[in-house]
């Protein structure tokens, strides 16, 4: 099933995207007509997930007799999946966009000093901006601003303190019932399902920052700055997560695409290992980092004022966000 969280006069309803996802059936108002009564899980998306099986289970009940009374999906305005996660952690899984990201950086740096070839050439020797070996030790991660997400079609002012603007395709998952100290094997089951997330990145602030060896902080977090959507799809309806086509898009320009199937750290590894001695709950987010080609810092391009970002993973759909530069 493909929920969505769409507004209404003001409201936040949960729905189900029917109909090759062109309607929503909201899902309070069709199971209070099919049945009758009220529904507490079908309050919001959160309250789906902490529902579990069962509200999952009624939600497909409640579709299959619903369908005709839909609403056009044009005719509303969608919300993130879910507005504001309990919390978010965004992990670094893609091996290839750091070692590209890296690069970048190193001739960002190079570049801005009075002999750039020579500065490659130190950076390159010292290991300067090199992808770190706790990469490969362990997933990484870092906890996001759950308080800056929106969702599809919504404008992203950029911080007045940056220049370097920058999207991050990625996509990932919801956590699907409580649990710690959770085996590899068994990690799967503790997924709920999947959507599209645009970690959007002040790269100028990031890699100013980013020595102090902790963060990102105002690279990433600034209002608006976490996009989502345009659904949640639950697990059941994807069979492999580890074999999506992702692209990414610049006012309908290809800039680069990618596949899940090059993760280095599966969703599975980064939940048995931040289970360790700590209580996940329903509905904390995982992102997955940025799939390799899937920025602008990897090609050294940049955003500018109205440009329109599409991010695309196969089988959730298109995220779409306009960037506008703070006074024009």
């Amino acid at each position: 099933m493909k929920l969505v969280t769409y507004d209404r006069q003001g409201a936040q309803r949960a729905g189900a995207l029917v109909n090759d996802d062109a309607a929503i059936v909201d899902l309070a108002d069709a199971h209070a007509k099919t049945f009758g009564e009220d529904y507490a899980p079908f309050s919001s998306v959160q309250a789906m997930i902490e529902g579990g099986d069962a509200a999952l289970d009624r939600a497909y009940e409640t579709v299959k007799k619903a369908t005709a009374d839909a609403i056009q999906r044009a005719g509303v305005r969608l919300l993130a999946p879910v507005p504001m996660p309990i919390q978010m952690r965004d992990c670094l899984c893609f091996e290839t966009h750091l070692k590209q990201s890296f690069a970048a950086v190193r001739q960002v740096r190079a570049n801005a000093t009075p002999d750039p070839q020579a500065a490659m050439r130190e950076f390159e020797e010292k290991g300067v901006f090199a992808v770190p070996q706790t990469f490969y030790d362990q997933p990484i991660y870092y906890k996001a601003n759950r308080f800056s997400v929106i969702g599809t079609d919504v404008d992203v002012p950029w911080p007045s303190y940056s220049k370097l603007m920058d999207f991050e395709l990625e996509f990932g998952f919801f956590v699907r019932k409580k649990g710690v100290d959770i085996a590899r094997d068994k990690a799967r089951d503790y997924i709920y399902g999947y959507t599209i997330f645009n970690d959007f990145s002040a790269r100028d602030a990031q890699t100013q920052e980013m020595g102090g060896q902790l963060g990102p902080a105002k690279g990433k977090d600034f209002d608006y700055g976490n996009a989502m959507g345009p659904c949640l799809v639950t697990a059941d309806e994807m069979t492999d997560p580890y074999n999506l086509t992702m692209i990414c898009r610049v006012n309908g320009e290809e800039w680069g695409r990618g596949n899940t199937s090059t993760m280095h750290w599966k969703f599975e590894d980064l939940i048995a290992h931040v289970s360790r001695s700590e209580t996940l709950y329903p509905g904390e987010f995982f992102g997955s980092g940025t799939v390799g080609n899937g920025c602008g810092l990897e090609h050294m391009k940049f955003l500018k004022h109205g440009d329109v970002v599409e991010l695309e993973v196969e089988g959730i759909g298109i995220l779409r966000n306009r960037v506008l530069v703070r006074g024009q």
